[in-house]
């Protein structure tokens, strides 16, 4: 499975150290693959400065430290709800760049807040740039949600980071 991840580790990988600029990652229903897709990356100490796999509020509490009234009138899966994702998790692991997920990869269960399965929204927030992209697969096949937003969420992260135009590019896998 990682393998499909590498190519575009391998770009964030590259212009974040041509760059000597750091990521942090905040995982959702992608449940860490993000991550280890960029870990896989040889010399990823360079740039990964860590992360988390927000699955649960506590785990959205503890890795975000914001208020609660920081979330109000917002919904997972939505560029607000990922964007602000995106800016705790840089700030608080003092990264230049946070890359974060959220969604509902499906597989039966239902979604704490009613997130239907296969949706997902991906957000990058780094110097002077924030992007953000919604994945809809309206499909509830677990495994193949998380990969597909796994790579949607390093697509819009390198092309955030190259200038690719991650539009485009995400257009190919949604």
């Amino acid at each position: 499975m990682l393998d499909s991840f590498l190519p575009a580790a391998r770009r964030i990988a590259e212009a974040l150290i041509a760059r000597g600029e750091t990521l942090a990652v905040a995982d959702g229903a992608t449940g860490g693959l993000i991550s280890a897709a960029l870990l896989a990356v040889p010399g990823a100490s360079k740039f990964y400065r860590g992360g988390g796999v927000v699955y649960t509020f506590r785990a959205r509490n503890v890795l975000f430290a914001l208020p609660q009234v920081a979330y109000e009138g917002m919904v997972s899966a939505s560029e607000p709800y990922a964007l602000l994702q995106a800016r705790a998790i840089r700030d608080n692991f003092r990264a230049d760049w946070g890359l974060a997920e959220t969604g509902a990869s499906g597989g039966g269960s239902k979604h704490p807040l009613g997130i239907a399965s296969g949706k997902s929204c991906a957000a990058a927030a780094g110097p002077g740039l924030e992007l953000a992209r919604i994945t809809e697969t309206a499909s509830d096949d677990r495994l193949a949600n998380m990969e597909i937003f796994t790579l949607a969420a390093l697509e819009l992260m390198a092309g955030a980071l190259v200038g690719l135009g991650a539009e485009a590019r995400l257009g190919d896998i949604t």
